[in-house]
């Protein structure tokens, strides 16, 4: 591992940087407050070339690693755009690799381009009300009828389906009583397919953050999806969006270190700025010593994450790596943003100044897609070879 950038990776984080450049915070303070989808900068991104930067570039993307999106992700978090910019693009990233990676050679070229160029949105629909992160328990029913599956059921915090064209599924095609004993992820497939709005029904869920991307309930009466929009074969979708979670909750980490660290500049530039009995507050220790504690977390949930990224892009085994990256960059994340509030004091409540903003963003990767509950679960079982405890 190397703990500087390459020439490549600086030259990528240079250019993320020049697009978010031309939409500052003011702009992300106006989607916190009329809740309308980023398209621009959606569309910005997608012109640039960003938006397939981990598409194999025979598919029309640029073929890089888990690294060089992590780096990205940070970027645009760190720019302010906090979770509003990423999770506007978070599929367009990594979303479509069980595409990528077990879709038939007329799915990827049917599929990942237009991804890739920003022509399309997408959502991904797997989480259930009665099921949380028990994903085998998925209830929401596919029955194949000829060369169409008709699909019936509810997911729930689908994000971005107010938007999307496309819809990323995850639905059960054998009941789960009708499978082998000690089978329980099978029975599950995986399509990627149109959102058919005369049979799915969206119901926006109201949230404390990242308004400009939408939050749903979904539910699907009839849907019916061709045969050729099923990724991969039949009941092994659960093992196919396995694929993916390394590299999200490595996304996720490096988004929470980019939300931390712009909070972190906010606070040092006002604790500078702001005089009180004739000195700067920065000028005291009980300012100065828990933002240099914020830094070195920081820089610790940093290297936790690319690590993970590197061992991922190798080749080599992550899981607890990019769990742990995901666990301690969002609490990192979320112990500078409290900060940088109580050092704005009075003005830290005020959204003029931002910081209640990224407050209410870190929480995001607090929760999702996995507790923090469930990581120290992981960890204890595949690390320290304790007990299974659920």
């Amino acid at each position: 591992m190397n703990f500087e950038l390459t020439d490549e990776q600086q030259s990528i984080r240079d250019a993320v940087q020049k697009v978010c450049d031309k939409f500052p915070e003011s702009y992300w303070l106006e989607r916190d407050s009329d809740g309308v989808f980023p398209h621009d900068f959606y569309r910005a991104m997608g012109e640039s070339g960003w938006l397939g930067l981990a598409i194999p570039e025979a598919y029309g993307g640029a073929g890089l690693g888990v690294q060089e999106a992590a780096i990205m992700m940070q970027t645009i978090a760190e720019s302010g755009a906090c979770m509003s910019g990423c999770s506007s693009i978070h599929i367009n990233v990594f979303g479509l690799m069980p595409v990528a990676v077990f879709g038939t050679e007329e799915q990827k070229r049917r599929m990942l381009p237009p991804m890739a160029r920003g022509e399309v949105k997408s959502c991904f629909a797997v989480t259930e009300p009665n099921t949380g992160l028990n994903t085998t328990k998925l209830k929401t029913r596919a029955v194949r009828k000829g060369d169409r599956y008709v699909v019936h059921g509810q997911k729930v915090w689908i994000s971005t389906a107010q938007v999307a064209d496309k819809m990323l599924l995850l639905a059960r095609t054998t009941p789960a009583e009708d499978l082998p004993a000690g089978s329980s992820s099978g029975g599950l497939s995986l399509f990627y397919t149109d959102l058919d709005r005369s049979k799915v029904s969206i119901r926006l869920i109201e949230k404390m953050g990242r308004k400009c991307v939408d939050s749903n309930e979904l539910f699907i009466d009839a849907l019916e999806i061709p045969v050729e929009d099923r990724i991969g074969e039949e009941g092994r979708g659960f093992k196919y969006i396995l694929h993916g979670m390394n590299p999200e909750r490595v996304l996720l980490a490096s988004e929470a270190i980019g939300i931390g660290r712009v909070a972190l500049r906010k606070a040092a530039a006002y604790a500078r700025e702001r005089v009180v009995f004739d000195r700067p507050i920065g000028q005291n220790q009980a300012i100065q010593h828990p933002l240099a504690e914020n830094w070195v977390e920081l820089e610790a949930a940093h290297m936790l994450t690319m690590k993970a990224a590197w061992l991922y892009d190798n080749g080599k085994e992550c899981g607890a790596e990019a769990n742990g990256a995901k666990f301690f960059a969002a609490e990192a994340g979320f112990r500078a943003c409290e900060r940088a509030i109580l050092t704005h004091g009075g003005m830290g409540y005020s959204k003029e100044f931002h910081v209640e903003r990224y407050l209410r963003e870190i929480m995001i990767p607090r929760i999702a897609p996995v507790s923090r509950e469930m990581i120290l679960s992981h960890i204890a079982e595949r690390v320290l070879g304790l007990p299974k405890s659920y």
